[in-house]
């Protein structure tokens, strides 16, 4: 059966590129080419990102990720999407990316449910191009806080800005969230939770704390440092910490950025102090989204193997897993 005629909604005739005119204006087009040449790996990794999220745009709607993402991502991830789609590849490059954005979309509004309409903060830690403030109507009721580093938060807030300007765009650059700040702090250093307060965030209110495609570009000890941070707000306030773990073989993709690692991220944050902890595989029942439905792709052979197993057993290659995780706790906890 052919890609068209089976219709499921991944492999439908996936649309030209076609760049919204904005791109090519010069203040947007010399903030993406300084992106290509003064950026390192992990502050492009947010431009690659925002790609993924606007040419998966059938399943998300982020109407910002273009811009933000800029040309030469957009056609780069064009290329290879139209080379897998072309070869019949059972995943399609981006296709992670757009399960991991949907995973995290749809577990950010369960945990803000999960206050019971108690007022709540959402941190972004290491922000990147992120436009959920943006484009998630479920924040209608929470302060969002994004930290990154400087040059990232300038040249997203110049983007948007441009947005803003353009008679185009002007109705779409809308905040959904109840309000924004950006904080320019490296998530390294060890002053980023005090500019993080300095700028308005509460320790005792309910927060959700998101580290989306963050922590395996940390070192461990620096990973390690942001974790315990945000488990000793569980003894403050009802806390919900969502993130995605590499295991060890994921790093190998990139030795040379890719650092911290989890075999057992289920194991690592209840000794740190979270009660409450549920890991999800790419492909598992609540992160697929209809994407991931053919049995001999790549996610799903590795979901059949034990977790423990570091090399595929029928051709040697690394099992390289990455793990969607939400953890909680508070007060009145009681940790196992």
């Amino acid at each position: 059966m052919s890609e068209e005629q089976n219709g499921k909604p991944e492999e439908r005739a996936w649309p030209e590129l076609k760049l919204p005119d904005l791109l090519f204006t010069d203040t947007v087009r010399g903030l993406h080419e300084a992106i290509e040449t003064e950026w390192d790996s992990l502050r492009r990794s947010a431009c690659q990102t925002a790609a993924g999220r606007a040419l998966w745009k059938h399943v998300i709607h982020d109407p910002h990720a273009e811009l933000l993402a800029g040309e030469p991502f957009l056609r780069s991830l064009y290329e290879k999407i139209k080379k897998d789609r072309h070869s019949n590849a059972r995943e399609v490059s981006g296709v992670m990316l757009a399960v991991r954005t949907l995973w995290f979309d749809e577990k950010i509004e369960a945990a803000l449910s999960s206050f019971n309409g108690r007022a709540a903060q959402v941190v972004l830690l290491g922000a990147g191009m992120d436009a959920r403030a943006y484009r998630l109507s479920c924040l209608k009721e929470s302060n969002v806080f994004e930290v990154d580093l400087p040059e990232v938060l300038q040249t997203k807030t110049t983007i948007l800005q441009a947005a803003t300007e353009s008679t185009n765009d002007h109705q779409h650059v809308m905040m959904t969230a109840k309000s924004l700040n950006r904080v320019a702090a490296d998530i390294r250093d060890k002053d980023w939770l005090q500019k993080l307060q300095i700028s308005g965030f509460d320790p005792e209110k309910n927060t959700v704390w998101v580290l989306e495609g963050i922590l395996y570009y940390l070192s461990h000890s620096h990973a390690m440092e942001v974790l315990k941070i945000i488990a000793n707000n569980c003894t403050l306030t009802q806390t919900v910490l969502l993130a995605d773990f590499m295991n060890k073989p994921s790093t190998t993709l990139s030795s040379s950025v890719f650092h911290f690692y989890s075999d057992w991220p289920d194991h690592l944050l209840p000794s740190l102090g979270f009660s409450d902890v549920k890991l999800s595989q790419i492909g598992d029942p609540d992160a697929h989204f209809g994407l991931l439905h053919d049995p001999l792709n790549l996610f799903n052979k590795l979901r059949s193997l034990p977790r423990s197993l570091q090399t595929h057993p029928d051709d040697g290659t690394p099992c390289c897993r990455l793990y969607l995780v939400q953890a909680s706790g508070s007060p009145n906890q009681t940790i196992p």
